[in-house]
């Protein structure tokens, strides 16, 4: 099954319920902000739209990461802790309001946004077990070279993590999960439109994986525009 959406609210949430089934939530990531935000999303959105959510950059992005412009108010403990990957009381508490936010949405699955920079280290495996004992699917994006080795790859099977990527820059990797999730942030940079053939492509990529569930997330600046386009194209397929 193949399931297509963009990151974030690019346009009116009427157009969105009525075109799309799936969002992934970007507002969590920058400024996770109040839960009865979350909570009137999903109350307001159709019954059958699915909502997967971006966990706060508090687990992932080093407070000197230009990500962290955009969060407003203060910290919880000590702001030189978040980040990494790492797993200290400051990690702790940024997965917890990530999850939170799941609950609020309704989502079973976490989407987390490594750095470019942040390379693979072996202490992770204990932040990602420790992330997995909540129950939720982790939809991990590493943007480092060093996760696209086997021998991580298979770490990451074994820790049942759904690897994400942008198949246009780094092909799909299959780690023999029932989810393959991928990202498009456009070919070149975010302000690229997608062509007819470059969604074509697109889909006889993904119809190896046809048997399992398949998530299409575009994040560009016609992220509206190129899901609505290869939702027909799929529809003609």
């Amino acid at each position: 099954m193949i399931k297509i959406g963009i990151c974030g609210f690019s346009t009116s949430k009427r157009k969105i319920y009525s075109k799309l089934k799936l969002l992934e939530i970007q507002k969590s990531f920058y400024q996770p902000g109040q839960i009865e935000t979350y909570i009137r999303w999903r109350n307001e959105a159709p019954k059958d739209f699915e909502f997967t959510v971006k966990a706060w950059q508090g687990l992932t992005h080093d407070i000197k990461s230009r990500t962290w412009r955009r969060f407003k108010g203060s910290l919880y403990g000590e702001p030189s802790n978040y980040g990494g990957l790492r797993l200290n009381n400051e990690t702790r508490y940024a997965i917890k309001k990530s999850i939170e936010i799941c609950r609020a949405v309704g989502s079973s699955k976490l989407v987390i946004q490594l750095p470019p920079k942040l390379e693979w280290r072996e202490y992770m495996i204990d932040t990602l077990k420790y992330i997995s004992q909540y129950g939720y699917t982790i939809c991990l994006e590493p943007r480092n070279k060093s996760w696209f080795t086997g021998n991580v790859q298979e770490i990451l099977r074994r820790l049942e993590i759904v690897f994400v990527t942008d198949p246009f820059k780094d092909g799909i990797i299959d780690l023999n999960n029932d989810l393959i999730y991928l990202r498009l942030h456009g070919i070149g940079g975010y302000r690229y439109r997608y062509t007819e053939n470059d969604l074509k492509r697109l889909i006889q990529m993904v119809n190896k994986y046809i048997d399992r569930d398949i998530y299409i997330l575009f994040n560009n600046v016609y992220m509206y525009e190129d899901a609505l386009t290869l939702l027909n194209l799929v529809r003609e397929a």
